[in-house]
């Protein structure tokens, strides 16, 4: 538990008289305490859980302005409403202003009417914008969805992956990095990348016990597709909202013209829409306009709907990460729901082949070059001296960036660079194929399912569920820590081979390792004790 000079007292009357709360959510109070103590803190907490309400409080109670940076204007503007609503000054500062309506907020902002200012990574960027807010010494920073800044995801957007750095020049804020995303992956690259001091760590709600999870195995590509439109034709008229997941954009259109033959409202979304139609196709599912969504990955960022009865992923996602993410938006409202994987063990090779590709020697040595010689990490300039994609500059900018900070030099030569980089990319290459292997496990384990996931977020696994399919069947073994075991979760160890990692999970006969150079491990816990292949690190 928190300590802080402020008295719990007043952080529960500011709740009650500016949100009209009677009580705070799990963690939300200690978030908020170790914020107001000078605490950095890391809260992991699924989507709909009140993570905004513990910057907007310590916001509020610090004094001063507090900076929210958002990857999205939709939800951006969605604060800036909340706020407004409830009586509390904030304003958005993105491209979508007019100059003058900037100039009134940073006016606002200087005056103490604006206490919030949301914005995205891109326009804290911009040097004009971080020196406007730095003069005016922000208190608290907030990173929502702050999974973008791990290197996991340097394919996202550049200036994500700087923030850390942009954040810095704002002066000694405190900040609160905010994410639905858990793994202990992403967990050290946002503390490493936001640059968070020793930060309070608050995980909560991984334990979505009203998600009834279910897989089922498929014999072809034909018996999986009518299984698909059988399980979203047989929904409950009380299952309300429906989420229909596939891997290609291809998939996804596919699926949404036979559903709608069957008489469904229904509505493919993907990033190859036009922003218009994808906003539209949002809008019209959180009205109730619409009762099937069938989308990618792309669809789900901010999106807290109450009323999902029935999520399906058509094809195995690519990590236990993705799954949990986008099943979890079952059952918001607490209702009962479910969640239903259809599997083909050769559906596995779409993640596989959608793995993070390891750049070529060349265009790395050109990117690291280039950077040397004009002294910029911003990919916008690189790119302006090289025959590259925006994407791609921009990916290798931040993997030769990354790979600088980790020599701890900054004059490497461009063909030492490529060395690291390459490296670098292998490595995290064969972790990402190591997760679309975890959903192998996923799928075909006789664990209770819920288990699996929690023990795979290194969150503690209390017992069954009692709803997943394996519970129901009885296959699923009940499932308590044994403080006798001779490795624990979280302990750090080594492999001759594999190297470095950290014990994620023990169960039974076997435990699970997330080796730094290698991914995840399953290992024979028999084997293990036997040869003594793991050591304490």
């Amino acid at each position: 538990m928190a300590t802080t000079t402020t008295p719990f007292s007043s952080i529960r009357a500011t709740v009650e008289e500016h949100f009209g709360h009677d009580r705070l959510r799990p963690g939300q109070e200690d978030a908020i305490a170790a914020l107001l103590d000078g605490q950095d803190v890391l809260l992991v907490s699924p989507t709909g859980s009140g993570k905004s309400l513990t910057y907007q409080v310590a916001g509020l109670l610090s004094g001063g302005l507090t900076i929210v940076v958002s990857p999205l204007l939709a939800l951006q503007q969605d604060q800036v409403d909340a706020l407004t609503e409830v009586g509390i000054g904030a304003a958005r500062l993105s491209s979508a202003e007019s100059a003058g309506a900037r100039e009134e907020a940073m006016e606002g902002m200087r005056s103490g009417a604006i206490r919030f200012a949301l914005l995205g990574p891109e326009q804290l960027a911009r040097p004009q914008v971080r020196g406007a807010l730095a003069a005016l010494r922000p208190t608290l920073v907030a990173v929502d969805e702050a999974h973008c800044v791990s290197t996991w995801g340097h394919d996202f957007r550049p200036d994500y992956l700087r923030l850390g750095d942009l954040v810095q020049e704002l002066g000694t804020p405190r900040v609160v990095a905010m994410t639905a995303t858990a793994a202990l992956p992403t967990r050290r690259d946002i503390v490493e990348r936001l640059h968070l001091r020793a930060p309070c760590l608050v995980v909560t709600g991984f334990e979505r016990d009203n998600i009834a999870l279910h897989v089922h195995r498929c014999l072809d590509e034909r018996d999986q597709q009518e299984r698909v439109l059988g399980e979203v034709d047989g929904r409950r008229a009380d299952a309300g909202s429906v989420l229909v997941y596939c891997r290609t954009r291809k998939g996804a259109e596919a699926y949404a013209a036979e559903l709608a033959t069957r008489g469904h409202r229904v509505a493919a979304y993907h990033a190859g829409l036009g922003k218009r139609r994808r906003e539209e196709v949002q809008r019209s599912f959180m009205t109730d306009d619409l009762d099937v969504v069938v989308a990618t990955s792309a669809f789900g960022m901010g999106i807290d709907k109450p009323g999902i009865g029935l999520v399906v992923h058509a094809d195995v996602p690519e990590s236990p990460d993705t799954y949990h993410q986008e099943v979890g938006r079952a059952g918001r409202d607490g209702a009962p729901a479910a969640g239903v994987l259809f599997y083909r063990s050769e559906d596995l090779a779409l993640g596989r082949f959608f793995a993070t590709p390891v750049p070529g020697r060349g265009d790395v040595v050109d990117v690291a070059s280039t950077m040397a010689r004009t002294g910029s990490r911003d990919p916008r300039e690189v790119r302006e001296r090289l025959d590259l994609g925006p994407r791609k500059t921009a990916r290798l900018v931040n993997l030769v960036s990354l790979a600088l900070e980790a020599s701890g030099c900054s004059d490497l030569p461009p063909e030492q660079l490529a060395d690291l980089v390459i490296e670098r990319a292998e490595a995290q290459r064969r972790l990402e194929r190591s997760r679309v292997e975890m959903m192998r496990a996923y799928a075909e384990t006789d664990r209770c399912r819920s288990a699996f996931l929690l023990a795979y977020f290194g969150a503690p696994v209390s017992g069954r569920c009692g709803v997943c399919d394996n519970c129901v069947d009885g296959v699923a073994a009940d499932e308590r820590a044994d403080a006798s075991a001779r490795f624990a979760v979280q302990a750090a160890v080594r492999h001759d081979e594999f190297g470095v990692g950290v014990v994620t999970d023990v169960v039974q006969d076997r435990l699970t390792v997330l080796f730094d150079d290698a991914g995840y491990r399953t290992l024979s816990l028999e084997a293990v004790e036997d040869n003594d292949l793991l050591e304490p690190a």
